[in-house]
């Protein structure tokens, strides 16, 4: 979800693992030129949610700390390529926490129909989320620092699929 910490949490697990990090919102405004924002508002938020699915199918890398935007979940095809050489992960924070910490929802650049709000995006994407998870992590009350020992410690002793 917008506002979970995956780009933050991406970089210090990056960091913490010794791996390379990709951000695949920062990979789509590069390859597009383009805002998130400003695909929406040319596009809508299918295109946006289609060129998220290009970027992520796109991917070759190993050995990397991922952060997707939040909409990668709609793409079965993606989830299912992320999943074939990786482990998904989940960060499950509350929404009253998401609501207070997106608060530019109208210029942040979300996949959504522009009816939908955070929790409409919230209900409507959970049961996509709990169903790719390899690893559920909530994380509405941990630090960043936290946050990351916990996925490091779920994900020993696991291997992709």
């Amino acid at each position: 979800m917008p506002g979970s910490g995956k780009s933050t949490t991406g970089v210090i697990l990056s960091k913490a693992l010794s791996r390379g990090f990709i951000d695949t919102d920062i990979l789509i405004q590069t390859r597009h030129g383009r805002s998130l924002q400003e695909i929406v508002d040319t596009e809508g938020h299918m295109g946006l949610r289609a060129k998220e699915e290009d970027v992520l199918l796109s991917l070759d890398c190993e050995d990397h700390v991922i952060a997707t935007g939040g909409s990668a979940v709609y793409s079965d095809r993606a989830m299912a390529r992320l999943r074939e050489t990786g482990l998904l992960v989940f960060l499950d924070v509350d929404l009253h926490v998401l609501e207070s910490r997106v608060r530019n929802a109208a210029t942040r650049g979300l996949a959504a129909r522009k009816d939908q709000g955070i929790a409409d995006l919230f209900s409507e994407r959970m049961p996509l989320y709990l169903r790719w998870a390899d690893i559920t992590v909530k994380s509405s009350r941990m630090s960043h620092e936290e946050l990351c020992a916990e996925i490091i410690r779920l994900c020993q002793g696991k291997t992709h699929h």
